[in-house]
Protein backbone atom coordinates (compact mmCIF):
# COMPACT_ATOMS: atom_id res chain seq x y z
CA UNK A 1 0.00 0.00 0.00
CA UNK A 2 1.11 3.33 -1.01
CA UNK A 3 -0.09 6.82 0.19
CA UNK A 4 1.08 9.73 -1.01
CA UNK A 5 0.14 12.96 0.26
CA UNK A 6 -0.48 11.13 3.07
CA UNK A 7 25.82 9.82 14.56
CA UNK A 8 29.01 9.13 15.85
CA UNK A 9 28.92 5.01 16.51
CA UNK A 10 28.82 4.00 20.26
CA UNK A 11 29.50 0.59 21.06
CA UNK A 12 29.45 -1.40 23.94
CA UNK A 13 30.20 -5.46 24.19
CA UNK A 14 29.26 -7.86 26.37
CA UNK A 15 32.49 -10.43 26.11
CA UNK A 16 32.63 -14.57 25.54
CA UNK A 17 35.19 -16.32 26.00
CA UNK A 18 34.62 -18.48 23.33
CA UNK A 19 34.72 -16.28 19.76
CA UNK A 20 31.20 -16.22 18.95
CA UNK A 21 29.63 -16.18 15.50
CA UNK A 22 28.21 -12.78 13.39
CA UNK A 23 25.12 -11.15 14.90
CA UNK A 24 22.19 -12.57 13.47
CA UNK A 25 19.22 -10.64 15.01
CA UNK A 26 19.11 -6.42 15.87
CA UNK A 27 16.35 -5.92 18.87
CA UNK A 28 14.94 -2.25 18.64
CA UNK A 29 13.63 -0.99 21.30
CA UNK A 30 11.32 2.33 21.93
CA UNK A 31 11.34 5.26 23.80
CA UNK A 32 14.52 4.99 25.91
CA UNK A 33 16.61 7.56 26.47
CA UNK A 34 15.17 10.37 24.90
CA UNK A 35 14.64 13.92 25.98
CA UNK A 36 16.23 13.08 29.74
CA UNK A 37 13.39 9.98 29.70
CA UNK A 38 13.76 6.43 30.51
CA UNK A 39 17.37 6.48 30.81
CA UNK A 40 18.83 3.11 30.85
CA UNK A 41 22.18 2.68 30.40
CA UNK A 42 24.06 0.57 27.41
CA UNK A 43 25.95 -1.59 29.44
CA UNK A 44 23.20 -2.38 31.76
CA UNK A 45 21.19 -3.13 28.76
CA UNK A 46 23.94 -5.54 27.33
CA UNK A 47 24.08 -7.59 30.55
CA UNK A 48 20.23 -8.07 30.18
CA UNK A 49 20.69 -9.58 27.04
CA UNK A 50 23.57 -11.75 28.43
CA UNK A 51 21.60 -12.99 31.16
CA UNK A 52 19.08 -13.79 28.39
CA UNK A 53 21.55 -16.26 26.60
CA UNK A 54 22.40 -13.76 23.98
CA UNK A 55 25.97 -13.74 22.62
CA UNK A 56 28.37 -11.47 20.26
CA UNK A 57 25.88 -8.30 21.78
CA UNK A 58 26.74 -4.79 20.52
CA UNK A 59 24.55 -1.55 21.19
CA UNK A 60 24.49 0.94 18.58
CA UNK A 61 23.53 4.35 19.72
CA UNK A 62 21.43 5.05 22.92
CA UNK A 63 18.12 5.11 21.34
CA UNK A 64 18.34 1.18 21.84
CA UNK A 65 19.59 -0.83 19.46
CA UNK A 66 21.30 -4.31 20.27
CA UNK A 67 23.14 -6.72 17.88
CA UNK A 68 23.20 -10.12 19.04
CA UNK A 69 24.29 -13.51 18.06
CA UNK A 70 21.86 -16.19 19.72
CA UNK A 71 21.78 -20.15 19.27
CA UNK A 72 18.49 -21.51 18.81
CA UNK A 73 19.15 -24.32 21.85
CA UNK A 74 19.37 -21.81 24.05
CA UNK A 75 17.51 -19.30 23.01
CA UNK A 76 13.92 -18.83 21.98
CA UNK A 77 13.85 -15.69 19.69
CA UNK A 78 9.73 -15.57 19.36
CA UNK A 79 9.48 -15.34 23.34
CA UNK A 80 12.64 -13.21 23.18
CA UNK A 81 11.24 -9.62 23.12
CA UNK A 82 8.99 -10.41 26.27
CA UNK A 83 11.79 -11.78 28.04
CA UNK A 84 13.55 -8.64 27.45
CA UNK A 85 11.06 -5.65 28.00
CA UNK A 86 10.20 -8.09 31.23
CA UNK A 87 13.92 -7.70 32.14
CA UNK A 88 13.74 -4.16 31.92
CA UNK A 89 10.62 -3.23 33.61
CA UNK A 90 11.72 -5.83 37.19
CA UNK A 91 15.11 -4.06 36.96
CA UNK A 92 14.32 -0.37 36.00
CA UNK A 93 10.75 -0.34 36.44
CA UNK A 94 10.23 0.69 32.72
CA UNK A 95 7.96 -0.12 30.34
CA UNK A 96 9.85 -0.62 27.05
CA UNK A 97 8.57 -2.39 23.63
CA UNK A 98 10.92 -4.70 22.02
CA UNK A 99 11.04 -5.64 18.31
CA UNK A 100 13.53 -8.19 16.97
CA UNK A 101 14.93 -8.74 13.39
CA UNK A 102 17.20 -11.01 12.09
CA UNK A 103 20.39 -9.98 9.55
CA UNK A 104 18.28 -11.74 6.43
CA UNK A 105 15.33 -9.87 7.61
CA UNK A 106 17.53 -6.47 7.92
CA UNK A 107 18.61 -7.32 4.16
CA UNK A 108 15.23 -7.66 3.00
CA UNK A 109 14.29 -4.51 4.58
CA UNK A 110 17.10 -2.37 3.27
CA UNK A 111 16.36 -3.72 -0.60
CA UNK A 112 12.76 -3.07 -1.00
CA UNK A 113 12.57 0.61 0.37
CA UNK A 114 10.23 2.57 -2.49
CA UNK A 115 11.10 5.43 -1.92
CA UNK A 116 15.19 4.86 -2.38
CA UNK A 117 14.10 3.20 -5.61
CA UNK A 118 12.47 6.30 -6.41
CA UNK A 119 16.07 8.68 -5.70
CA UNK A 120 14.13 10.30 -2.73
CA UNK A 121 17.17 11.83 -0.56
CA UNK A 122 17.63 9.20 2.01
CA UNK A 123 17.90 11.64 4.99
CA UNK A 124 14.28 12.26 4.85
CA UNK A 125 13.13 8.71 4.99
CA UNK A 126 12.65 6.63 7.99
CA UNK A 127 11.09 3.37 9.03
CA UNK A 128 8.75 1.62 11.19
CA UNK A 129 9.19 -1.79 12.60
CA UNK A 130 6.23 -3.83 13.69
CA UNK A 131 6.33 -6.95 15.70
CA UNK A 132 3.63 -7.95 13.85
CA UNK A 133 1.97 -7.44 10.40
CA UNK A 134 -1.51 -5.80 10.56
CA UNK A 135 -4.00 -7.17 9.00
CA UNK A 136 -4.95 -6.46 5.40
CA UNK A 137 -7.99 -3.97 6.08
CA UNK A 138 -6.69 -2.42 8.65
CA UNK A 139 -3.84 -1.58 6.39
CA UNK A 140 -6.44 -0.40 3.67
CA UNK A 141 -8.29 1.74 6.01
CA UNK A 142 -5.33 3.99 7.37
CA UNK A 143 -5.55 7.23 6.51
CA UNK A 144 -3.62 8.61 3.14
CA UNK A 145 -4.29 12.38 4.26
CA UNK A 146 -3.59 12.16 7.95
CA UNK A 147 -0.12 14.03 7.47
CA UNK A 148 -0.44 15.93 4.58
CA UNK A 149 2.70 16.51 2.54
CA UNK A 150 4.37 13.12 4.19
CA UNK A 151 4.01 9.26 2.76
CA UNK A 152 4.08 5.91 3.77
CA UNK A 153 3.95 2.68 2.42
CA UNK A 154 3.36 -0.46 4.28
CA UNK A 155 5.11 -3.42 3.52
CA UNK A 156 4.41 -6.57 5.90
CA UNK A 157 6.16 -5.97 8.94
CA UNK A 158 7.86 -2.27 8.01
CA UNK A 159 6.43 0.99 7.48
CA UNK A 160 8.36 3.00 5.21
CA UNK A 161 8.25 6.62 5.72
CA UNK A 162 9.36 9.90 3.29
CA UNK A 163 8.73 13.15 5.80
CA UNK A 164 9.60 16.10 4.01
CA UNK A 165 8.50 18.30 7.05
CA UNK A 166 10.45 16.11 9.81
CA UNK A 167 9.55 13.57 11.87
CA UNK A 168 8.87 16.04 14.48
CA UNK A 169 5.98 17.16 12.83
CA UNK A 170 4.63 14.35 11.29
CA UNK A 171 0.82 12.72 12.60
CA UNK A 172 2.40 9.61 11.35
CA UNK A 173 3.27 8.44 14.85
CA UNK A 174 3.84 5.07 16.67
CA UNK A 175 0.86 5.78 18.32
CA UNK A 176 -1.57 5.74 15.15
CA UNK A 177 -0.27 3.10 13.57
CA UNK A 178 0.14 0.66 17.05
CA UNK A 179 -3.75 1.87 17.61
CA UNK A 180 -4.92 1.31 14.06
CA UNK A 181 -2.90 -1.99 13.19
CA UNK A 182 -2.98 -3.48 16.64
CA UNK A 183 0.56 -4.04 16.89
CA UNK A 184 3.59 -2.56 18.72
CA UNK A 185 5.59 -0.47 16.43
CA UNK A 186 9.52 1.54 16.96
CA UNK A 187 11.26 3.91 14.28
CA UNK A 188 14.87 4.40 12.80
CA UNK A 189 16.01 6.93 10.55
CA UNK A 190 16.90 5.63 7.48
CA UNK A 191 20.69 6.49 8.19
CA UNK A 192 20.67 4.16 11.07
CA UNK A 193 18.75 1.42 8.94
CA UNK A 194 21.89 1.18 6.76
CA UNK A 195 24.43 1.20 9.57
CA UNK A 196 22.87 -1.51 11.29
CA UNK A 197 22.83 -3.82 8.34
CA UNK A 198 26.74 -3.04 7.58
CA UNK A 199 27.00 -3.99 11.17
CA UNK A 200 25.32 -7.04 10.93
CA UNK A 201 27.74 -8.19 8.13
CA UNK A 202 30.95 -7.80 9.87
CA UNK A 203 32.51 -9.95 12.81
CA UNK A 204 32.23 -10.10 15.59
CA UNK A 205 34.74 -11.73 18.35
CA UNK A 206 34.40 -10.85 21.93
CA UNK A 207 35.59 -12.60 25.12
CA UNK A 208 34.35 -12.39 28.68
CA UNK A 209 36.29 -11.07 31.36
Amino acid sequence: MMCATMTAISRSSIRSKSKAALPTHVAFLRGINVGGKNKLPMKDLAEIFAVGGCTAIQTYIQSGNVLFAADPAQVNIDTLPEQIADAIRDRFGLRVPVVLRSAAEMKKALARNPFVQAGIAEDLLHVYFLANAGASDAIKALDCERSPGDTFVVARREIYLHLPNGVARTKLTNAYFDKQLATVSTLRNWRTVQTLCNLMEGPVQVALD
